[in-house]
């Protein structure tokens, strides 16, 4: 069993030990995700650098983890593979920004 499949078990258990699957249809995890993500910027916000870079490690550890699990949650929902979606992305962002043309700039793939 992989790492992601031990981490989707956890949470799938501790959900449904709560009987909260009821609760996690894709509309309420995608909001879950973005009020986490949202709690997560508010750990960097109005810190300018370095001071941003030097965040609460614990905070940080937490708001990771509820966005992750948020992410797992909604991926194990449509019975998609966490560990093969992300591999694809990569692959198809190595597509769009190809080394030659992307190393070292922030412009988007169509502004290459």
């Amino acid at each position: 069993m992989s790492d992601c499949d031990i981490i989707v078990q956890e949470l799938v258990k501790f959900r449904d030990d709560r009987h909260w699957e009821q609760f996690h249809d894709s509309k309420n995890l995608a909001a879950a995700i973005s009020i986490e993500a949202a709690e997560l910027n508010e750990l960097f916000l109005w810190k300018n650098m370095p001071d941003a870079e030097q965040v609460n490690k614990e905070r940080l550890k937490e708001e990771l983890a509820d966005v992750f699990s948020f992410c797992f949650l909604l991926a194990n929902k449509h019975n998609l593979n966490v560990k093969e979606i992300v591999l694809d992305k990569i692959k198809k962002n190595a597509e769009k920004y190809p080394i030659d043309k992307s190393k070292g700039t922030s412009k988007k793939y169509n502004e290459l």
